[in-house]
């Protein structure tokens, strides 16, 4: 009788939790579950400046809700278009990473709409010591001979001056790529420039001597210097204060000497006629 008791608690269990995971099942499958779509992202890591090529690019599950906004669902769309940045393995890649169709390949298809490249000579001073490297911003110094306005001393002074601030570096030597942190010392640095810029750099080097001081990424300041001269630099001491002269004394006369004569002393005198003889005699 036990047996038979236990056996039907057991079946009725077992219809129960089947009943469970029947109507669990039909729940979950009613909710709104989340939706995948295939975008095309990177088979490979992927240089800026290249041309792509379909091969290139996989498609690979991507969530819904997360789709960068420009994705690619085909990788035949990308064929012949070039990159504006890097890409890694398994990067989707969207119109913003891409330079605008009908660009050939090369250092052109980095360039800014409306902005030049122009390269300058370097050395291992000049170039920070190979840590400007793409990517980075450079304030341009020149240091030149500075000319005097007429009727001034004719003489020449020199002066080193900031004359472009934040310029973008494109490429050193003929590398673009811009992940490496390795410093690299080269003979030249690509620039992008404004035309207006451009002009002035080209000016800056032929009249004197080119250097870069390497900025902060994310600073925007301006450098509001008159330059460097001679006399900023080694400043003359100021001069000593005059005395003023001493005047000589006035000579000092000697006070007159003044004689006094004693007033002769008054007296009675009367003449005594002595014979032929004549006389005076005073009391």
């Amino acid at each position: 009788m036990k047996n038979k008791r236990a056996l039907v608690v057991m079946t009725v269990a077992v219809l129960f939790g089947f009943a469970a995971v029947v109507f669990a099942s039909r729940w979950l499958l009613k909710q709104p579950g989340g939706s995948s779509g295939r975008i095309v992202v990177a088979a490979a890591d992927i240089s800026l400046g290249q041309r792509l090529a379909p091969e290139m690019f996989k498609l690979a599950d991507w969530p819904a809700d997360s789709v960068p906004k420009g994705a690619f669902t085909d990788p035949q769309k990308l064929s012949g278009r070039v990159l504006r940045t890097n890409l890694l393995m398994g990067e989707p890649v969207s119109e913003t990473k891409l330079a605008p169709a009908g660009t050939l390949g090369g250092l052109s298809a980095l360039i800014t709409e409306g902005k030049r490249a122009i390269t300058v000579r370097v050395n291992d001073v000049i170039g920070v010591a190979g840590f400007a490297l793409p990517g980075n911003y450079v304030d341009i110094i020149v240091s030149t001979q500075k000319d005097l306005p007429p009727g001034a001393e004719a003489r020449q002074q020199n002066i080193s001056k900031i004359v472009l601030e934040r310029i973008l570096v494109l490429a050193v030597a003929q590398e673009v790529n811009r992940d490496e942190t390795k410093p690299k010392v080269v003979n030249a640095v690509t620039l992008e420039v404004t035309p207006e810029q451009a002009e002035k750099l080209d000016l800056a080097r032929s009249v004197g001597t080119l250097s870069l001081a390497l900025r902060n990424q994310v600073d925007p300041q301006s450098a509001s210097t008159e330059g460097a001269t001679k006399v900023t630099l080694l400043p003359e001491p100021p001069p000593a204060p005059r005395k003023p002269a001493t005047r000589p004394a006035p000579a000092v006369r000697p006070a007159p000497v003044v004689i006094k004569v004693a007033a002769p002393v008054r007296r009675e005198c009367v003449t005594v006629l002595n014979g032929l003889r004549v006389s005076q005699e005073c009391f």
